[in-house]
């Protein structure tokens, strides 16, 4: 069984845009900026904000946090218009959930698809549909990535994600199944109307799962050998647990990712990646 290391491999990635970014700022006179908003006090996403804060100082990112206790919508709007216009900005990220009363979708919408880094405005959705340049969503990102690094080609086989959010599992089938390094898979997008889930999931060779429910994929739904990547993160009375039953799979599993150590570094990982992206774009290089 193989154990895929996202800490691990996030770290790579860090240590190689660092020594990029060594060389680019020099150049161009700067760092590229990501600008975070973070409004309220969710415990979970102050800890969201933190790693992702170390992560831009590991890579040689300047960090340019906006934290607000609170706001209102027309507020908001208006710190995002201004972090578009600003020229040291190349990144910029909404830290979500918002709290209740803001339009969350309305804010995304207003970021200038360029700064985009979270891959969440419609313009890049639409890129990303067609198979076009653009920014995309940080965790199916950071999946794809992680299977590169590992050499586990999803090309030719069948692919099952489980979940049908806009921020992991659209985006994620959209991208196995698209033409190109790592894709050309056959992929079903289950949910919580698939008729016989179990079944789907048996026929598969890689299994995605990103529904929010602790330890949801079991060792008798999954084939022998198959490949399972556990996008899940539920905080439970005996501390955190993925979406698969770990200590179920690991057995039967030909590579499966660990909760916490798996995914959720490589996201952080991507965002660092796409901010990169957005300096270069912004600068020329």
């Amino acid at each position: 069984m193989i154990l895929l290391d996202g800490k691990a491999t996030a770290a790579t990635i860090r240590t190689e845009i660092k020594e990029e970014l060594d060389k680019l700022t020099g150049k161009y006179g700067r760092q590229p900026g990501l600008a975070v908003v973070l409004v309220g006090e969710d415990p979970a996403s102050q800890v969201y904000v933190r790693n992702k804060e170390r992560a831009c100082e590991d890579c040689g990112i300047k960090s340019m946090p906006h934290k607000l206790d609170n706001t209102t919508q027309l507020e908001l709007e208006g710190l995002i218009q201004k972090l578009n216009r600003d020229v040291n900005v190349d990144g910029i990220l909404v830290q979500l959930p918002l709290p209740e009363g803001l339009d969350s979708q309305k804010i995304l919408d207003l970021i200038d698809p360029e700064k985009d880094v979270d891959g969440f405005h419609p313009v890049n959705v639409g890129k990303m549909s067609l198979g076009l340049p653009g920014f995309k969503p940080c965790t199916p990102a950071g999946v794809i990535n992680l299977l590169k690094r590992y050499n586990l080609d999803p090309a030719c086989k069948k692919a099952v994600v489980i979940g049908r959010s806009n921020i992991v599992g659209k985006p994620l089938a959209m991208m196995l199944s698209q033409s190109g390094p790592c894709a050309n898979a056959t992929v079903t997008l289950c949910h919580s109307r698939t008729a016989d889930l179990k079944a789907e999931c048996l026929e598969a060779d890689f299994v995605f799962a990103a529904i929010g429910t602790p330890n949801f994929v079991t060792a008798d739904m999954v084939k022998e050998g198959a490949v399972v990547i556990d996008v899940g993160i539920n905080r439970t009375d005996e501390g955190l647990a993925g979406d698969c039953d770990f200590e179920s799979l690991k057995d039967k599993v030909h590579a499966i990712t660990p909760v916490p150590g798996g995914v959720g570094p490589m996201t952080i990982a991507q965002l660092m990646v796409n901010t990169l992206e957005a300096f270069r774009l912004h600068v020329g290089a």
